[in-house]
């Protein structure tokens, strides 16, 4: 039950020092026990038993609150709690809406792609295929999928300077999308997969960071242009389930401006 490994990675955070509570004598669990979790909530050991097992799903936004201070959630990791104790079992097929690729096409000066939930790439234009996978298939972008990119792929390992935080920001947004669609399979299947291939992966996955992950400014190392610092924006699309339109930017007059400009270029030559 992903809520009960939440809580519990969630406690092993926390030392009874930092929670104000005594330090001496043995313990057999790292960070807080339950019943001091409990106690410093305000709630019952029993009631926080069940909530951490997932036998209680209508905890009150009260008591999510209160666990949530206990444990020092931040913005993201309260809203990921909160979608794991009210989460739904079902998820919807994805699609995508042929409007999208119009827009996606129509930024020909920015690289600009749409991920689904599950992280794969529903669509990209010329510019972000050029940018992140030019050794993929431009005419399918359905069999791309990021988080294998930045896991298993050392051509994607090689783009990103600092490889690092990627990889822990991309493990982050996992987090945040499992705990929003439980009931999908293919998510499932993916951290499985990632679990399986990727010492780095399931290194990350067992600290359990968590992270919306909306904006980045990251340093690629382009095979192409060299070096250059983009910012990327990845926007919710409301009436699409967990899809995001993601787009990549540079400061206007920079050297990166340039080296983008230079990729634009080498499309067109």
């Amino acid at each position: 039950m992903e809520l009960g490994e939440y809580l519990k990675a969630c406690r092993a955070r926390i030392s009874p020092a930092d929670a104000g509570l005594p330090t001496g004598g043995r313990r057999r669990v790292r960070g807080l026990r339950r019943e001091e979790l409990a106690g410093l909530a305000g709630i019952s050991v029993p009631y926080y038993t069940r909530l951490e097992q997932g036998r209680d799903r209508n905890a009150s936004d009260s008591v999510l609150d209160a666990v949530a201070r206990v444990l020092r959630l931040d913005g993201d990791e309260r809203a990921h709690l909160y979608r794991l104790a009210r989460g739904t079992d079902h998820a919807t097929p994805e699609r995508l809406r042929p409007s999208l690729q119009l827009m996606i096409d129509s930024m020909r000066d920015v690289p600009a792609l749409v991920m689904g939930r599950r992280t794969d790439v529903l669509a990209w234009n010329r510019l972000a295929h050029a940018l992140l996978a030019p050794h993929h298939d431009f005419a399918e972008p359905h069999t791309v999928n990021l988080a294998r990119l930045v896991f298993l792929d050392q051509a994607t390992r090689e783009l990103y300077v600092d490889h690092d935080r990627k990889m822990r920001d991309a493990v982050a947004h996992l987090r945040m999308i499992s705990g929003a669609y439980p009931g999908d399979d293919g998510i499932a299947q993916l951290i499985d997969e990632l679990s399986l291939r990727s010492k780095d992966f399931a290194a990350l996955w067992t600290e359990y960071p968590v992270r919306n992950c909306a904006f980045n400014a990251r340093e690629y190392d382009h095979p192409v242009v060299g070096r250059l610092t983009l910012t990327d924006e990845l926007m919710l699309l409301p009436d699409d389930e967990g899809q995001r339109v993601v787009v990549y930017t540079a400061e206007s007059g920079t050297s990166s401006a340039k080296a983008l400009a230079r990729l634009v270029h080498h499309l067109l030559s």
